[in-house]
């Protein structure tokens, strides 16, 4: 294992580590309320990023599960499940036609 013959003295070491100099972070302001920003963050006075609202800071904000209500359709279908599908079609256009048979009904007793 490689060990130093001599310890480096404070001189050296300070003039090594001369160019250690902290950098100021870059800032932007923000698109809708125009704060100071650090940049690629959420604003945190509006919640914004890109112009868009994606904190729950935002009174504009939408959560994604609300946005998204359309339930999973499924993968496979098998002939039981297809099978049902009609089923409910049918029980559907029955139902229509009922209905349409009582409203015809009804106007043939308004007349």
């Amino acid at each position: 294992m490689a060990v130093p013959k001599k310890r480096t003295g404070k001189s050296a070491q300070a003039k090594r580590r001369a160019n250690w100099k902290a950098t100021v972070p870059a800032t932007t302001k923000c698109s809708k309320c125009g704060a100071v920003v650090l940049t690629h963050t959420v604003c945190p006075e509006c919640g914004s990023y890109k112009g868009k609202v994606v904190s729950i800071k935002s009174p504009d904000y939408v959560s994604e599960t609300e946005v998204k209500e359309e339930p999973k359709k499924a993968k496979r279908t098998t002939k039981k499940a297809k099978a049902e599908a009609e089923a409910v079609e049918v029980k559907a256009e029955e139902k229509v036609e009922a209905e349409t048979e009582e409203v015809k009904a009804e106007e043939n007793k308004a007349e």
